[in-house]
């Protein structure tokens, strides 16, 4: 049969529907420049000569490490926004009602390094009353000492200067740096949860956000889901500033232009912002800094209810001698020839040598080099007073500008720190259930969180996966609005989208809106899938909270990651969702005290474990909570301790008596699904068999590990984890705390012990396959105990 190509078809131009967002392209606007104005544009030319060259100095100091060529091209872009845009307080980094720059764009840290010194030594230069008293409040040419160099740093200079050790990513040991960003896409969601959390707090006064990325920052998936976020909660106070040089580390084309397809994304950044309904306005010459003012403050103006895109087109890596990718991680070699070179304009410009390498060897000569070459960058700004005088006034003016405005939050804001007041053994009634019904743990956590809403004018912001009835969380929102939050429209729900089906983006927005610390954000999901899409976020939170613990002893803001429908249970959805891998992902694989897992099996634990962990206060909460309804039972005719006895990590379900001759051992339960399985089936008839055993449950390892060494002795002695054996409904890696001998791991009984996935089916089906239903759990302990009793009897001293 013959082949014959398609004739084309009739074809229509597709157009966009209407959007509340409009474009701009800021040659249309573009007025005379006034006197003042190109003032100011003079001085700002030559503060990003200075700038540019501190970048390559930096570069050559490390050596061979960081990003010149993005900190380089945003450079301008920045500057502006420091001494003309933005309304902050530099003797405040924290100063509430200041706008924030957040660099979403974490691999231009270089950059932001090299602003925040000049800008620093300006201050200092123009009026030393402006900077903050404490140096740790400040980010001084001594720190640029300390660029990618470890606190351990051991050469006398970094030392004489109590130089900070600067991460080759910010993080918020640098003032006016609000959280961790670097790792591909985050920085935007969580840059994004920063404006979610003021507008949320301030309301219509809220402070301005102005984000800073590039377009390769913006083609991870998880940003697009945050710009649909912003869009749709209509986050005016959001203005993204987007680098669009065209080079990511491996393409000089990154995006589709002037008709020539992109070697990553066929839109533009232009195109992009204005599908999510964001407005967008178009500074062609993105090094010119009349269009750049004039589109900043155009952007400031607040265009309507839609989040702003100030796209500016330049070149990686201008003028640093390597242009496009080939400036991303790499710049010129150390002391080199055409490091000198790329030195030479501003030496002939401001009539200083830079001091030259010639005979150093060791690390501290290197380092007096390294500094040397700073002090010239100071002698220029002291030659340069009129410079000075210019840009230092304006930091003057920024700060009045923040005095004086309205920083009051609005009616009915959410009250955070009384979240922190609540206490694991004063339980509302409103929270629990009573024995002999029915409840499930997702809903008993949403009841809890919609409980401390109540008490906190909505403290904690929640959002979910499209599965907010699924999971429970829209509990949360019970005695608020309904539908979904929206700055403009329904600025009091507590319920937040992030795009829709979006793990990823939820997980970086709520770390932000917790970051900015008048909210607690919550996102829920599948523990399948938002334990591994939002581990990154949650650890990038995590190392954020500890950098500003550091910086300013404040304690952690709690993010909580809600692990939803978690283990074999959920076992209608087969093996793809019913995950017991997820536990090992957050427990223990934190610093200590910088994440928790609760794994409580009765819902009415619920509100004692989560309310030690946020009297912790640590950087990530993450609740284990499983989708069936369970039976809740009489605990005091069990013989089980009090709901209360969960916050400490771990309790006794039973005690062995030591001093019996006949003596079984210990056995060691975590998660909900195999511990409910055993107290209906399993508890009672090793009663009735009169087995002499040590039972215990871990409702959270961390919450045990934050004990005193001797209060965790007395709950669970160390030697009893040489002998025990396990029931877990996760992965054994997440026993090996609890069960530490070869025979006790032996005998463990977990979901992949027959080593392999299991299958869909009733929970209880899928139980019975992994052998955790009731007769195979008391199968496990029988065999156990047999042992164990024989193993007392042959070795008596086994038991003490």
């Amino acid at each position: 049969m013959a082949s014959h190509r398609m004739k084309s078809p009739p074809t229509r131009e597709f157009r966009l529907d209407k959007r509340r967002s409009i474009y701009v392209d800021i040659r249309d606007l573009m007025s005379s420049t006034s006197n003042a104005d190109s003032s100011l544009v003079s001085y700002l030319d030559d503060f990003d000569l200075i700038y540019r060259t501190l970048c390559g100095i930096l570069y050559n100091f490390v050596p061979t490490s960081g990003h010149p060529g993005g900190s380089i091209s945003s450079g301008r872009i920045v500057a502006s926004l420091l001494f003309n845009t933005m309304s902050y307080d530099i003797s405040n980094p924290d100063a509430p009602s200041a706008d924030i720059i957040s660099y979403a764009a974490g691999h231009k840290a270089m950059g932001l390094y090299a602003m925040w010194a000049l800008r620093n030594e300006i201050a200092k230069q123009y009026d030393e009353s402006l900077l903050p008293k404490n140096i740790n409040d400040q980010l001084r040419l001594e720190d640029l000492l300390g660029f990618r160099r470890n606190p351990t740093q051991h050469t006398p200079l970094f030392k004489e200067y109590k130089a900070k050790p600067l991460d080759g990513h910010p993080c918020p040991i640098v003032p006016f740096v609000k959280l961790s960003t670097g790792a591909s896409g985050v920085g935007v969601g969580s840059s994004f949860g920063l404006g979610v959390g003021a507008r949320d707090y301030y309301g219509e006064t809220a402070p301005l956000l102005h984000v800073i990325e590039g377009e390769a920052g913006i083609t991870p998936g998880r940003t697009h889901e945050a710009m649909a976020m912003a869009a749709t909660a209509q986050l005016n106070n959001i203005i993204m500033h987007l680098d669009w040089n065209q080079s990511s580390i491996d393409s000089d084309r990154v995006c589709r232009e002037k008709g020539e397809p992109g070697e990553y994304v066929q839109w533009n950044p232009l195109e992009y912002g204005y599908f999510h309904e964001w407005n967008v306005i178009y500074v062609p010459e993105g090094f010119n800094f009349s269009q750049i003012i004039q589109a900043q403050e155009l952007a400031s103006s607040k265009l309507n209810d839609q989040p702003t895109l100030v796209v500016y087109r330049t070149v990686k890596g201008w003028q640093y001698g390597i242009e496009g990718k080939a400036s991303h991680g790499a710049g010129h070699k150390y002391c080199s020839e055409e490091y000198y070179d790329y030195l030479k304009p501003c030496e002939e410009r401001f009539g200083v040598t830079f001091p030259r390498l010639e005979n150093q060897k060791t690390d501290e000569e290197h380092e007096k080099l390294f500094f040397d070459t700073l002090l010239a960058i100071r002698e220029i700004l002291e030659r340069k007073k009129d410079l000075v005088t210019e840009l230092g006034s304006r930091l003057k003016e920024a700060k009045e500008r923040t005095a004086s405005r309205e920083a009051a939050p609005r009616a009915n804001a959410p009250e955070v720190n009384k979240v922190y007041t609540f206490t694991p053994d004063n339980i509302p009634q409103e929270v629990l259930t009573a024995p002999g019904q029915t409840n499930t743990l997702r809903g008993a956590l949403g009841n809890v969180i919609g409980y401390m809403n109540q008490k906190t004018n909505g403290a904690l912001l929640v959002c979910a996966a499209d599965l907010y009835g699924s999971t429970s969380i829209k509990a949360a929102n019970k005695g608020f609005p309904d539908g979904f939050w929206n700055a403009v429209s329904n600025p009091e729900c507590r319920v937040l989208t992030v795009g829709g089906i979006t793990e990823d983006a939820m997980g970086c927005v709520m770390s932000g809106v917790s970051a900015f610390g008048r909210n607690i954000g919550v996102s829920s999901s599948y523990g399948a899938f938002i334990a591994a899409l939002e581990h990154i976020p949650a650890r990038l939170h995590a190392i954020g909270q500890q950098a500003k613990h550091d910086r300013t002893g404040e304690p952690y803001n709690p993010f909580i990651v809600v692990c939803a429908h978690a283990g074999i249970k959920t076992g209608e959805d087969g093996p793809t969702h019913a995950d017991p891998q997820p536990l090992q992902l957050f427990q223990e694989n934190f610093p200590k005290g910088s994440a928790i897992t609760l794994t409580p099996w009765d819902p009415n634990e619920m509100w004692s474990v989560l309310t030690a962990a946020l009297a912790r206060r640590p950087a990530v909460i993450a609740p284990f909570v499983t989708r069936p309804k369970e039976k809740i039972f009489d605990r005091a005719s069990l013989g089980i301790p009090p709901v209360e006895e969960a916050a400490k990590g771990i309790y006794a379900v039973r005690k062995a008596d030591m001093s019996s001759s006949q003596y079984n051992g210990t056995v060691i339960i975590q998660g909900s699904g195999v511990m409910n399985t055993f107290v209906d089936g399993v508890l009672e008839e090793l009663d009735r068999k009169g087995y002499n055993l040590n039972i215990y449950y871990i409702t959270s390892c961390e919450l045990f590990d934050l004990l005193p060494q001797e209060e965790q002795e007395a709950i669970l002695p160390m030697r009893l984890t040489y002998e025990a054996m396990g029931i877990t409904g996760f992965t054994l890696p997440t026993m090996y705390r609890w069960i530490r001998s070869e025979e006790g791991r032996k005998r463990t009984v977990f979901p992949f012990k027959e080593g392999r996935f299991l299958g869909s089916g009733k929970a209880h089906k899928v139980m019975e396959e992994a052998r955790l239903h009731p007769e195979g759990q008391l199968k496990a302990i029988e065999g156990y105990a047999h042992f164990m009793e024989e193993e007392s009897k042959e070795h008596p001293k086994l038991c003490l």
